[in-house]
């Protein structure tokens, strides 16, 4: 079983060339992150990230800083690789969905641990298999305030090989277990589509 190849250079269109083919491109990403987008709770989303989501962040970091050389694309690689899924694995991005002063001031304290809270549930019932979160190392080395959390985390979810084996065939719910976020507790259901869409990620070779 392999995990997501690391995207090179030749992965990247140049300006001219991305922005002749931006506005399909961002259309089937959108129509992606449709079912790769799960909500649990008021403010907490994870978006599970695969070659075509960082793909179209690289693209856009690109564009927006307007880089041309292959010095500076590569650095974005280098950074945005890192999200891809490892073998048996899943990649996360953790979005405390946060709008204003008022809120960040309640929910950042509060979710302290929030990257190490979060868990797959493969099956149903006491018999469910229970994988958690783990943080991406080299994003939680950064984070330095213990007493505040982040409105962004890296996370990832490392399956055995039973448990690929049953994501494709059982009901998985993702919920976050944080002692201060009870509203995540019982956890959403993912949808057959998007259960569908992760094991892809998870026997891709």
């Amino acid at each position: 079983m392999a995990g997501s190849r690391p995207l090179t250079l030749d992965d990247i269109a140049d300006q001219r060339a991305y922005e002749r083919q931006r506005d399909e491109f961002r259309r089937q990403v959108i129509a992606v992150k449709k079912l790769r987008r799960i909500s649990v709770g008021p403010v907490i989303t994870l978006t599970f990230e695969s070659r075509l989501t960082v793909r179209f962040q690289v693209q856009e970091m690109a564009r927006a800083e307007k880089m041309v050389t292959d010095e500076q694309i590569q650095h974005e690689l280098d950074v945005y690789n890192r999200l891809l899924p490892a073998p048996g694995e899943l990649s996360a991005t953790l979005f405390l969905e946060l709008t204003s002063e008022e809120d960040l001031r309640h929910w950042l304290p509060r979710l302290v641990g929030i990257e190490s809270a979060c868990e797959l549930r493969v099956g149903r019932g006491d018999g469910a298999e229970v994988v958690t979160s783990t943080p991406e190392e080299t994003h939680q080395s950064h984070l330095t305030r213990e007493e505040t959390t982040s409105a962004v985390h890296y996370v990832r979810f490392l399956l055995t090989d039973v448990q690929v084996a049953a994501f494709a065939s059982q009901p998985v719910t993702l919920a976050v277990i944080h002692p201060s976020y009870p509203e995540g507790h019982a956890g959403v259901e993912l949808s057959p589509a998007t259960r569908a869409e992760l094991a892809g990620d998870l026997t891709a070779g």
